[in-house]
């Protein structure tokens, strides 16, 4: 009994010592790319080959920027390149590379009040919103997705503001809360595809804008510099960074499907 004892406690300890002393780096990342669930797919591949752990904090893009600049991040993924760009200009990163892509739908009640299914144009379709004063829910975040919608109603001649147009809503909401608010108040909203297609509240909810050049959406990745936060973990950072642009990867990325359909498109 007490060699049993002895044998338990030894593999709790050699367990917990296992856990305390794994290597890790942080992660800051806008939140499509993990509640699409993609890296749950593709980063139990990255750990198998190096035994490095990444430990994701899914936020919005502006969030995750200012994350990184208090050096709380080893690795930065976001997808509004002006951000980045400036972020790189104030010296928090090296440099960045663009390393895949999705896109972004605009959703609406499948009795469409707006009249923009057909239109294939998001601009027309924000145009006919506006025009109609059909309720349009903005996340109100500044996440990339917020980020690019106000980019969005610019390009049309909009500027929609809360505090005096009653159909527009800023919520201050992460994606899956913003629709969950659409939803409920038949709303238009834009979303990221992957969320949208990960969502389980839909009801009547359908993509009604969808494939056009303007709804892209670029994902770019930037190792943090080791100049301002000198206790980045830089090596370990770039290791990461040459696994995630690696064919190997590519494929890996190309190759998750959420409802048959394919959420992310590497980058060559």
């Amino acid at each position: 009994m007490k060699k049993l004892l002895l044998k338990i406690i030894l593999f709790f300890l050699i367990s917990h010592n296992q856990v305390i002393c794994k290597e890790f780096i942080i992660l800051q990342s806008t939140t499509s790319a993990r509640d699409s669930g993609l890296y749950d797919f593709i980063l139990p591949n990255f750990f198998k080959k190096t035994q490095i752990d990444v430990r994701v904090v899914a936020v919005g893009t502006g969030q995750a920027i200012k994350n990184a600049e208090r050096c709380d991040a080893d690795v930065l993924i976001a997808h509004h390149r002006e951000s980045e760009e400036k972020f790189l200009e104030e010296g928090y990163g090296v440099w960045r590379k663009e390393f895949m892509y999705n896109d972004f739908v605009l959703i609406g009640p499948d009795f469409d009040p707006g009249k923009v299914k057909g239109s294939h144009s998001i601009i027309s379709a924000l145009k006919s919103i506006s025009d109609n004063e059909i309720n349009f829910i903005s996340r109100g975040d500044d996440s990339g997705t917020h980020k690019k919608e106000v980019l969005l109603w610019n390009s049309s001649g909009i500027k929609p503001d809360p505090k005096k147009d009653k159909w527009y809503l800023s919520v201050g909401q992460g994606m899956g809360g913003a629709i969950n608010i659409a939803v409920n108040k038949e709303a238009y909203i834009l979303s990221d595809r992957s969320t949208w297609l990960s969502f389980k509240n839909k009801k009547n909810h359908v993509i009604l804008v969808e494939n056009e050049p303007l709804l892209y959406n670029f994902y770019g990745v930037i190792p943090i510099n080791p100049t301002k936060c000198p206790d980045v973990k830089f090596d370990k950072a770039n290791i990461f960074i040459d696994w995630l642009i690696s064919p190997e990867t590519k494929n890996l990325i190309s190759s998750y499907k959420l409802k048959n359909q394919q959420l992310f498109f590497p980058i060559n």
